[in-house]
């Protein structure tokens, strides 16, 4: 029975083993430990087909963690649906809870300006820090030019004291 199922495996195929369904519509697959052709071992695969084929990139989200886990060889089980809704409902009541700090946060933030104990933030710099006149409000003494008008030899250095 092996030799006949080298056989059809080398003819049709590696033989995929479904092995769940996740929310998205991701189609789970673990291909298992098989002898080559040529005899030598080919180790266990997972993988997995996407519910829109369409998207050539990975987007974030597009698999669930506790998935991704299974398909990177970090948990040997695949998860169960109990599991992914467990999780899913602590990440959405992780979420309610970061909003709700944010929103106290800022309403004390609020409180502390109206008091006065705080400075009221502002942004003193524009552009990015490592350029060279970051944080510099001066006009520069720097020749300008519109290419259109400039003169050779037209410019002169202000002489700095």
């Amino acid at each position: 029975m092996s030799r006949l199922a080298d056989v059809l495996r080398r003819t049709f195929g590696a033989v995929r083993v479904h092995v769940g369904t996740d929310h998205l519509g991701n189609k789970y697959y673990l291909i298992p430990e098989q002898k080559s052709w040529t005899g030598k071992h080919v180790r266990a695969k997972r993988m997995v087909v996407a519910a829109n084929p369409t998207e050539h990139e990975y987007i974030e989200g597009s698999i669930p963690m506790e998935w991704d886990a299974w398909i990177r060889g970090r948990r040997k089980e695949p998860p169960s649906i109990e599991e992914l809704l467990k999780n899913e409902s602590r990440r959405e009541q992780i979420k309610v809870k970061a909003k709700e700090v944010e929103e106290n946060d800022l309403a004390l933030r609020a409180k502390e300006y109206e008091e006065g104990l705080v400075a009221t933030p502002r942004t003193v710099a524009k552009g990015h820090a490592a350029a060279a006149n970051f944080g510099k409000e001066e006009i520069s003494e720097e020749p300008t030019s519109t290419a259109n008008t400039f003169q050779p030899g037209s410019w002169m250095p202000t002489s700095k004291k």
